[in-house]
């Protein structure tokens, strides 16, 4: 699918002074600079107006530090809604709501499994929007399978009305008009987990231990279910990382190209990543490099757009998005960011280094962990602690920022709900108050007034 500039551009031929093209059909996801597909992101800004005729090695930024515009449009039917007092062409985050193309008539509840907590609400909540609201309700295939569910008579009527899927079977990602969680917010990671592509907005309740990631309680369900099906919610998007693993194929020798195509003709540029294994996955949290069960210290190398920038020695690296700040990363001594910052943040988990500190790195960039040439050891990588594996010597992890968020929707808005969650879920800054001086104390002398009494 092309342009009309596109096709003009490609009878004409390409010259040295060509501008940056891109495709519709991608989202501006990769760029076409002089006929060679450049990896880059949704709507970013090339820095150079008018590319030249350089050396391939040379690193040339294709997109903008402030990372992907993200996409606005949830699933099939929910997007942003538009509102006209923007600033630099940038909608403020706070001002962000929801808003229907259409009404939702399908959606996907994720409830826990194996607590038994989470029963009754589950029922509650799937009668009323079967009954009351006559929504086509999605569950996974296991849920059902409870033996509370299964045995319950009474709930035999509406659970043949549902609609079941698989994981890793059954691809869900254009049936789904909105997402509810219960529980806590491992149920908001896995509901991120099933969608690769655009996610369906997503409304949690809090019904598990932490849940700083689901603010909504289940005590008037049905007035906020009913809210937000109308359209009447605050949201707020947040940034998933896009991650790309390539790992050497052992054991099998494939018959590779040795830059030559079918007909005979030398290939100008290879594929690097052929007879490789390639997986891409979509993280809310974090991805964890961590040095897995090996007494050895983890060694890996981190490369920031092309350029190494440090080697970590200790027993890992955590790379989280803002809303994993405070996860994993606030445990290893992390700060905390707010989900509206466009960031990626790197942490060291128990760094051999004195000095080597959390760091902040702008959204837009690309960042690649390969193992040392000099580790003694293999290291693992996780992603939102799921789909754990080794990586090797030969294998390399890149990330940037997805230009597919999570839009989670908020009970109030997105600073107060947040600021909200750090004081119920972390205790952020509670001590207990200083008490004032008395009358009779106030002209006194009180001590320093900075000691422990």
């Amino acid at each position: 699918m092309e342009t009309e500039q596109e096709k003009v551009t490609r009878r004409k031929g390409l010259s040295a002074d060509a501008t940056l093209y891109r495709c519709a059909a991608c989202h501006g996801d990769e760029d076409w600079v002089l006929g060679a597909p450049i990896r880059g992101r949704a709507k970013a800004r090339s820095l150079s107006a008018s590319p030249a005729l350089a050396s391939t090695k040379e690193f040339r930024r294709t997109r903008s530090l402030h990372g992907p515009c993200p996409v606005t449009t949830f699933g099939p039917k929910a997007c942003v809604l538009q509102n006209p007092q923007t600033i630099m062409h940038i909608q403020d985050p706070a001002s962000q709501r929801l808003t229907w193309n259409k009404s939702p008539k399908s959606v996907l509840v994720i409830k826990k499994i194996q607590d038994t907590s989470l029963l009754q609400p589950f029922k509650e909540l799937c009668v009323y929007l079967m009954q009351e609201n006559s929504m086509i309700v999605y569950v996974e295939k296991k849920v059902l399978e409870d033996p509370a569910i299964v045995g319950d008579d009474s709930f035999g009527p509406v659970k043949k009305r549902f609609c079941t899927f698989r994981e890793d079977y059954d691809d869900i990602s254009n049936q789904i008009d909105f997402i509810i969680c219960l529980g806590g917010d491992g149920t908001l990671l896995y509901a991120s987990s099933l969608f690769q592509g655009s996610v369906p907005p997503v409304m949690a309740f809090h019904l598990g231990s932490l849940g700083f990631l689901t603010p909504f309680s289940f005590e008037n369900f049905q007035a906020q279910v009913t809210q937000v099906i109308q359209g009447n919610a605050a949201i707020i998007l947040r940034s998933r990382l896009k991650v790309k693993v390539v790992k050497e194929l052992r054991g099998k020798k494939l018959a590779v190209p040795n830059g030559t195509s079918k007909n005979g003709v030398l290939a100008a540029d290879p594929d690097p990543e052929v007879g490789k294994q390639v997986m891409q996955y979509q993280v809310l949290n974090e991805v964890v490099i961590d040095r897995g069960p090996s007494s050895y210290l983890s060694n890996v190398d981190v490369y920031l757009d092309g350029h190494l920038i440090t080697t970590v020695q200790g027993d890992g690296v955590i790379v989280s998005t803002p809303t994993g700040s405070t996860a994993y990363a606030a445990a290893a001594g992390a700060s905390m960011i707010h989900p509206n910052v466009p960031a990626i943040m790197i942490t060291p988990i128990c760094p051999h280094s004195l000095s080597f500190r959390p760091i902040v790195v702008p959204a837009g960039v690309e960042l690649k962990i390969m193992l040392s040439p000099e580790a003694r050891n293999t290291a693992w990588v996780s992603f939102d602690g799921r789909k754990r594996q080794e990586i090797r010597h030969g294998d390399s992890i890149s990330i940037t920022t997805s230009c597919y968020p999570l839009p989670s929707i908020c009970v109030r808005d997105p600073v107060s709900d947040w600021f909200e969650s750090l004081a119920q879920c972390l205790h952020w800054n509670v001590r207990k108050r200083q008490a004032h001086f008395t009358e009779s104390e106030d002209g006194e002398d009180a001590g320093d007034g900075d000691g422990e009494g």
